[in-house]
């Protein structure tokens, strides 16, 4: 149904002159393809979400050694062992004003490589300060963690506050929550003040989205290409509010509501078919609709730490997924890329999962009831 959903709404975006029939077959094909794989590979392990979570933390804790690696042979200046050009031909070398490099290990930026590492991440402070070793060590918690700061990427220390904060709502204290806003705060400033990339960010941020500041200094940086999407965005969206104009239909959106058509603006195109941001990418091409449903997806399966199943490591599963789902919603707006619905996945078979667990919990109980009441009903005196 919700293929057909999304035929319907590409195809009248086709006709109406608002995508084009090669664009959008070329990204349902690819969703389809990708959604359909990562749907196979969860049937083909009977929907064991632990188990696959687990081969997640596994990968993940190994991309954080080759970032480890590269960090060490970047400051022994054994080039073959921490620039990758000559093994990835879209791979970069960052650099870095702090410690000279950004973290990227196996992948093409530091951005994409914190958000892949952001649930394993997340498992890594909990282990930590929870004293939990059931996924993680303690040693390995800290190579995750090490490598996912040493991305220096600010979309990573977003990352680093929504996780404090799943934490904090877990743990469900009041306390616990102050406690983490204020670490949150206090961790932002330091970032601000000691890391000179993640303040140009910042700054290039207020400047746009605040007092519209077109100087060169913020339209030459990733701040403004995620501005000018959400521009293009939102002006289709104005059109369109309702269904959108269909998968792949950003970038024919990109062609006529760009900022960068203004000769006082640089022109360059990056990300104009992704939209730099999954939110942006589909408010452009499924509007309202495809907006709600993000919303309700991620609101119905959220499970929790609370309740009889308190100590499963469902409620971990999930805040870990809701962490990347949300990084992709901020700054990644590729459908597929770096398995994107394998995580969507996971959260939802997680909730599945949990929902079966209690409604099991709770039938044991209800039979335990009826057990207990039925003792109690024979052994009642005959004149009762």
């Amino acid at each position: 149904f919700m293929l057909l959903f999304l035929i319907a709404v590409g195809l009248f975006g086709v006709l109406s002159d608002n995508n084009t029939l090669f664009l959008f077959i070329k990204i349902f094909i690819g969703l389809v393809l990708s959604a359909s794989f990562y749907y196979y590979v969860f049937r083909h392990y009977d929907f064991d979400v632990d188990f696959l979570f687990r081969m997640y933390l596994k990968g993940a804790y190994y991309a954080a050694v080759i970032g480890v690696v590269q960090f060490v042979a970047f400051r022994l200046h054994i080039t073959p062992l921490y620039n990758f050009r000559w093994l990835f031909n879209k791979w970069g070398l960052p650099p870095g004003s702090v410690l000279g490099i950004r973290i990227n290990s196996v992948f093409s930026e530091p951005a994409q490589c914190a958000i892949v590492l952001s649930p394993a991440a997340m498992v890594g402070f909990y282990s930590i300060f929870f004293r939990d070793t059931s996924y993680y060590t303690v040693l390995r918690s800290l190579i995750v963690i090490g490598v996912f700061i040493l991305t220096f990427s600010s979309t990573g220390y977003f990352g680093l506050f929504i996780i404090i904060l799943l934490l904090a709502v877990n743990f469900g204290q009041i306390a616990n929550f102050v406690s983490a806003l204020v670490f949150g705060a206090v961790a932002v400033f330091l970032l601000y003040r000691l890391v000179p990339e993640f303040q140009s960010r910042i700054d290039s941020t207020i400047e746009l989205w605040i007092y519209q500041n077109y100087a060169l200094e913020n339209v030459n940086s990733s701040s403004f290409v995620l501005y000018n999407n959400f521009h293009v965005a939102w002006e289709n969206f104005k059109s369109n509010f309702l269904f959108g104009t269909g998968l792949g239909s950003h970038q024919a959106a990109f062609d006529k509501y760009s900022l960068t058509k203004n000769e006082d603006i640089l022109n360059f195109t990056f990300n104009q078919s992704d939209g730099n941001s999954m939110f942006v990418r589909l408010m452009s091409e499924t509007g309202l609709s495809g907006l709600v449903f993000m919303f309700v997806f991620l609101r119905r399966n959220f499970v929790r730490r609370t309740g009889e199943l308190r100590n499963n490591t469902h409620w971990l599963i999930s805040s870990a997924m809701m962490t990347i789902i949300l990084l992709y919603l901020l700054r990644q707006g590729n459908y597929f890329v770096n398995g994107f619905p394998f995580f969507m996945w996971m959260y939802y078979f997680n909730a599945v999962e949990y929902r079966k667990k209690m409604a099991m919990r709770e039938e044991e109980a209800f039979d335990g009831e009826e057990e207990e009441v039925d003792g109690e009903t024979e052994a009642l005196p005959a004149n009762a």
